[in-house]
């Protein structure tokens, strides 16, 4: 799994039939499921995210997590995430998991932030979607579950 970890101060995914979904303060997490992905790399990346220490503290210093500062999360499913852009001038997307591999995932990976304590809201799976955001830091943080842990 990929995430792009955006730390903000506000966030919000919107489509043309669907309601809005708005977050304050606290992270919006783009999220691609990779083909051989498993609920081990939701589970461990879900944990990661909820406590990475990108949040200040009383000394300005990045030392708090989401779940310490009582952030929000808004997950944004994107398999574009794994696009290869090595070869041409269109992205081959391969390496992206099916989506009904990866729709099951990623619910994985937003109950486990749930779990860990995080008040989470989510974009629409397999929809065309209009992401707004406050980047605030600005702090954007790329993780990977097969590099990471």
């Amino acid at each position: 799994m990929r995430a792009v970890v955006q730390r903000v101060l506000e966030a919000s995914v919107a489509t043309e039939d669907e309601v809005a979904r708005h977050i304050g303060a606290g992270l919006l997490v783009l999220l691609g499921v990779g083909d051989g992905d498993t609920n081990q790399d939701a589970e461990s990346l879900a944990k990661r995210v909820a406590h990475l220490r990108i949040f200040p503290d009383d000394a300005g210093q990045m030392n708090r997590s989401c779940v310490e500062v009582g952030g929000e999360v808004l997950v944004v499913s994107q398999f574009t995430l794994y696009g290869d852009c090595r070869r041409g001038r269109r992205p081959s997307y391969t390496e992206a998991a099916a989506p009904e591999v990866a729709e099951p995932l990623y619910r994985e990976f937003v109950e486990q932030l749930s779990l860990a304590g995080v008040d989470v809201e989510e974009g629409y799976f397999r929809t065309t979607m209009d992401v707004g955001l406050v980047n605030h830091g600005p702090v954007t943080l790329l993780l990977d579950s097969r590099k990471t842990f």
